[in-house]
């Protein structure tokens, strides 16, 4: 697995020299009995509450370039606080980037209160995706309705494709839950049945099929 470390101070004082050394030491510690490969090790000087990190924006760019699988950090703090930290987690998970802190020596427990609002997003966005879409639809109803030919535009069609959704069984997801198997489990599970997924992508997953059940029999009983 390949990692960015990424180690941050909020000030410019003396003291805060030492701490960035010592996040670097701890981390490379981390990825060495992880077996992990250092792309980079990126040190930042700016406050948790900032997104606009030059640092953090390279550790992005990092990841979405397929470069990078894995995030090294102190622990949770040092990536952000307070909404930055949300946002962070949540660009991170949808990058399918998997985070390790020194504190938990391994993979990031994310908090029940993190987790949930993160569910929250994550079923917004996929309203947002669901209402888009059909605006889409009927915005093209009306324009064949009104006589334009679809067929006619499709010379680029084969560019500035988006990225594909993953499609897996999500069922087989819950069925090895009930079986007490964690998400890191049923990933290489899925890996072993051709589905290339993530320990985030099935967890996240999981979770917005879990709301929209929960909603719609909430709905039935309503």
């Amino acid at each position: 697995m390949k990692a960015v470390l990424y180690c941050r101070v909020s000030t410019e004082k003396e003291t805060q020299v030492t701490s960035i050394q010592r996040q670097k030491e701890e981390l490379k510690e981390l990825a060495e009995n992880h077996s992990m490969d250092i792309v980079e090790v990126i040190e930042e000087k700016a406050s948790g509450y900032s997104i606009e990190r030059e640092g953090i924006l390279r550790a992005l760019d990092i990841f979405s370039s397929k470069k990078a699988e894995a995030l090294l950090i102190q622990d949770e703090t040092r990536l952000g606080r307070g909404n930055t930290k949300i946002a962070l987690l949540h660009q991170l998970e949808k990058l399918d980037v998997t985070i390790y802190t020194v504190t938990g020596s391994g993979e990031m427990e994310i908090s029940e209160s993190d987790s949930m609002v993160l569910q929250i997003v994550g079923v917004v966005e996929e309203y947002q995706r669901y209402l888009h879409n059909m605006k889409i639809r009927r915005g093209m109803k009306k324009a064949v309705e009104d006589g334009y030919d679809p067929s006619k535009n499709l010379k680029n069609i084969d560019q500035a494709r988006g990225r594909e959704r993953i499609d897996f069984p999500v069922e087989e997801v819950a069925r090895l839950r009930e079986k007490k198997l964690t998400f890191q489990e049923i990933a290489a599970t899925l890996r072993g049945m051709g589905y290339d997924v993530s320990k985030a992508t099935v967890h996240r997953r999981y979770k917005e099929s879990q709301t929209f059940e929960n909603e719609n029999t909430s709905r039935y009983h309503n």
